[in-house]
């Protein structure tokens, strides 16, 4: 799978936009999320060592 670099986090009080961005520009995630989902979306994310 493609490393994330760069995550873009759009607040609302109840749905959330997530887009997640390769080093190279692909996109690899958009998704809307519960408020309740943001949480566990963050923990899967590999962490950069």
């Amino acid at each position: 799978m493609d490393k994330i670099t760069t995550i873009g986090l759009d607040l609302a009080k109840t749905v959330f936009q997530v887009h997640a961005i390769a080093a190279d520009g692909r996109v690899l995630v958009r998704r809307t999320l519960r408020r309740s989902q943001v949480v566990d979306f963050f923990q899967r994310i590999e962490r950069k060592r």
